[in-house]
């Protein structure tokens, strides 16, 4: 019989059931009944009592109609067997018309028990894996070695004893929400080390969320919105998929130990021996502790770290309040510096490592004793030191509001509460006067800048008011040549009553360093086109994202052009009453500063009148741009005071 054969269509409840595969002992009972009544005749039909003579016709004919339908009938049963049969083998064999049987996991299990205990072994020690991974992970690149993942955290054994003791439900509540927690504190080793390599500090969960926005935002910058999106869907994913998995490890180790109760307090009591005389006796695989209780000494710096943050909110603002010079008058301050032009200008990402590691140092050293060099020939000098940023590989505006201040501003809860308040910044002193016009050239501001008031600066022109018509570099709205050149169109080379006193932030230093804009003819930049050229024949960000030797090598590249700009700028445009005050906001990251390296920065003041530079030779730095290794090194909030006592002002201090 071919595999599709079908029953015909039959006008009895048993036809009918022809239409669709039935179980074959489900048609048996309607089809024994309709046999049992085609025997003893239609229901519904009268028939006559036989005669002494013997059945009539028409018994007869009842008889042999009921014959024939139970001989139909029993056909049809045969061909509904043989059909559920024949379907039965087709599902068998994946050939059956229509859907497949959906999978169910309790038949297959009890098809392929082997199989199924094999596969449920592995679930649960890979849960198991992953739950030690998880409690002894590191939250810094640089930790993650082998020996970190051979101890026994003592948070495994704690939540064994309470997972095996609680009944079913609680059980569950607390497997998910301790695999929940579990999650977010992977998530928070992840960010620590993701911080400590960029900003060389960890993750503080009280103030670091607005940073991740702006993480955002230079993402955008380098990969462009498609790219960016993609890095942040993919960041969603990878924490929702930390989070569920974190938590089904928990709740699935639970459930088992529940059912191998006895086996499982077996196991915590004899780990719990091992990680004991671990504990007493010191031992160690690798150089790191066999017994680990990492999870709940984080717990506790984190806890601690959210109290001292909110402590130091309420001590720094008032820290803020007192200020050396705050209630100085203006015709007490910088009185050496009446009549100056004065620059204070920032050099993103510009720090030690730039002038003493081997691989970036020789490039730029040579382009600093150049400089030197050429400034010297337009009759300019210069005296260079170390000053230690408050921050480290980003957050450039915690580095110039330190340098500015005068107040150590290391995190972003501290630079709003300094900003917001009525402190005298270094710029301000000169507006203070009322003896300077002020001026600030932001080219990496890209929308509203609030802080303006708080540096004393009459105008403030951002990334879309120099009349730049050229192409981005990576981060950077403008190449360095540029922004320099417009501040001289606009500002600088303007006729005015009064000096001018500037802020100028150059960026072309920034992450990623790729593509890096390049010199041209200061009388060929115009609107800044003639960079397109250089900008499309650069590297793509990616060439720095994949090797620490091609982001050094780039970066110093970025440094030489920065500082050839500016002193160019200084030797084109500079006079007599010009002082130039420059320095790095802070060191580049740890892939091209390396771990560990210092937070110093190189800082130079430039002036052609030998008074400008006497009044600062107390201060032991050294002649020319690039400050020895052994030259002072300062905090960068102990500038300001230092330089407004440098420069004549009476410090007359303001209260609390």
């Amino acid at each position: 019989m071919p595999l599709n054969t079908r029953a015909p269509h039959t006008t009895s409840k048993a036809g009918a059931a022809t239409d669709g595969v039935m179980p074959a002992e489900e048609d048996e009972r309607p089809v024994s009944q309709a046999a049992s009544a085609a025997a003893d005749g239609p229901a519904d039909r009268t028939t006559e009592p036989d005669t002494e003579d013997g059945p009539t016709a028409e018994h007869e004919t009842a008889e042999a109609d009921a014959a024939e339908t139970e001989a139909a009938e029993t056909k049809t049963t045969e061909t509904e067997a043989e059909a559920t049969e024949s379907e039965a083998a087709e599902n068998r064999a994946g050939i059956a018309d229509g859907p497949r049987p959906r999978f169910r996991l309790r038949t297959w299990r009890a098809d392929h028990p082997l199989a199924a205990r094999v596969l449920g072994v592995t679930v649960s020690v890979l849960a198991g894996v992953l739950l030690v991974v998880s409690l002894v992970m590191p939250n810094r690149l640089g930790s993650f070695r082998p020996a970190m993942f051979t101890r026994i955290p003592v948070e495994v054994l704690i939540g064994g004893v309470v997972l095996t003791a609680l009944p079913r439900r609680p059980r569950l509540v607390v497997a998910w929400v301790g695999g929940v927690a579990l999650g977010v504190q992977t998530m928070l080793n992840l960010l620590d080390a993701g911080f400590y390599q960029y900003l060389g500090r960890d993750f503080n969960a009280v103030l670091d969320w607005p940073l991740l926005s702006d993480a955002y935002s230079y993402l955008q910058d380098t990969l462009g919105g498609a790219g960016a999106l993609g890095v942040l869907l993919a960041a969603v994913v990878i924490v929702l998929v930390v989070l569920a998995v974190s938590a089904l490890s928990v709740v699935r180790l639970g459930n088992v130990m529940a059912r191998h109760r006895a086996t499982a307090t077996r196991t915590v009591l004899v780990l719990s021996m091992v990680w004991m005389t671990c504990t007493v006796l010191g031992l160690q695989f690798g150089g790191v502790p066999l017994a680990a209780e990492r999870t709940v000494t984080m717990l506790k710096v984190r806890s601690d770290l959210i109290r001292q943050t909110l402590r130091d909110e309420r001590d720094f603002a008032k820290t803020a309040r007192v200020d050396a010079f705050g209630a100085t008058p203006g015709s007490q301050l910088v009185p050496g510096l009446r009549g100056k032009d004065m620059i204070f200008t920032f050099i993103e990402s510009y720090g030690r490592s730039a002038i003493e590691d081997p691989i970036m140092a020789p490039g730029v050293d040579k382009t600093l004793d150049t400089s030197t060099q050429a400034l010297a020939e337009a009759g300019f000098h210069a005296k260079s030191g170390w000053l230690t940023s408050a921050t480290y590989g980003g957050s450039s505006w915690l580095g110039h509001s330190t340098f500015l201040s005068g107040l150590w501003i290391d995190n972003q809860n501290r630079y709003r509460t300094v900003t917001t308040s009525d402190h005298l910044s270094l710029t301000k002193a000169f507006k203070k006067t009322g003896a300077w016009d002020t001026v600030g050239i932001m080219p990496g501001v890209q929308k509203g800048w609030p802080e303006q008031r708080f540096y004393g600066l009459d105008k403030v022109y951002n990334a879309f008011e120099m009349g730049y018509k050229g192409p981005k570099f990576s981060w950077s709205t403008m190449p360095d040549q540029y922004a320099l050149e417009a501040f001289q169109r606009l500002e600088h080379g303007r006729q005015r009553d009064k000096p001018l006193m500037s802020e100028i932030i150059l960026t072309s230093s920034h992450t990623p360093w790729a593509p890096i804009p390049k010199m041209v003819g200061w009388n060929q930049l115009g609107d800044g086109s003639v960079f397109d050229a250089i900008q499309k024949a650069g590297n793509k960000p990616d060439y720095t994202y994949t090797s620490d030797i091609h982001s050094k090598e780039e970066y110093g590249k970025s440094v030489q052009y920065s500082v050839t700009a500016l002193t160019q700028f200084l030797q084109r445009y500079g006079t007599d009453d010009t002082v130039l005050v420059f320095l790095g906001d802070h060191q580049a990251n740890a892939h091209v500063s390396g771990d560990h390296a210092s937070h110093d920065v190189p800082c130079a003041i430039v002036a052609k009148d030998p008074k400008v530079l006497d009044r600062i030779a107390s201060w032991g730095w050294t002649d020319g741009l690039r400050p020895a290794h052994n030259a002072p090194v300062w905090k960068m909030s102990s500038f300001r005071d230092r330089f407004l006592t440098a420069y004549g002002s009476t410090p007359h201090p303001s209260e609390d």
